[in-house]
């Protein structure tokens, strides 16, 4: 049986609660692939540059539940 969209709201919900301690680490952990990956496009050694120190300074931010709910909702619905 299909579950209903407050359903589905519930269960986002309470998997991006379960998942939000580690997902900080897997962002950071991804930064040097990142400038891994980036490096070897061809771009100029300035560009890289920066992008890598953009990359560097980014912050994480943890995501907004109650937020992401509103959102989904409101996608579901459309």
């Amino acid at each position: 049986m299909a579950l209903s969209i407050a359903e589905m709201v519930t269960k986002g919900k309470r998997k991006l609660t379960a998942k939000a301690s580690v997902m900080k680490d897997n962002y950071d952990g991804a930064k040097g692939r990142m400038k891994t990956s980036y490096g070897t496009l061809p771009f100029g050694p300035r560009t890289k540059a920066a992008y890598n120190a953009g990359v560097d300074a980014g912050i994480y931010r943890i995501p907004d539940v109650e937020k992401w709910a509103r959102n989904f909702e409101a996608g579901v619905r459309r």
